[in-house]
């Protein structure tokens, strides 16, 4: 898609979608996902939250499920809101890589 076919949407989006937007394509840019780390050897090389082993697939399995942000952020009290929007906008961006997790979880 070209960046001229995007415009017109662009250009509809509110401000805070518009400043979603522009963070998405900054972090892109950057290769960098901020409060997001990958280690080789902790949680088998998987995309988790920052400091800890929670996967960013888990809490899209979880919320595929029907949890809540608010019950993700209780259940797991080192959370915060932030890495929520975090996990979130890796796994909508990392799309197939998030499926590939799910997958190899559920059959295992």
């Amino acid at each position: 898609m070209m960046l001229k076919d995007l415009q017109t949407q662009l250009l509809a989006l509110s401000p805070n979608e518009k400043t979603q937007a522009i963070q998405l394509l900054v972090t892109s840019l950057g290769n960098g996902w901020s409060g997001i780390e990958r280690t080789p050897g902790v949680m088998g090389g998987d995309a988790c939250i920052r400091q800890t082993r929670i996967p960013v697939w888990l809490l899209v399995s979880l919320r595929q499920q029907g949890a809540t942000e608010a019950y993700l952020l209780e259940d797991y009290p080192t959370l915060t809101a932030a890495d929520l929007v975090n996990a979130w906008l890796y796994a909508e961006t990392h799309h197939e890589e998030i499926e590939a997790a799910l997958a190899r979880q559920e059959a295992a």
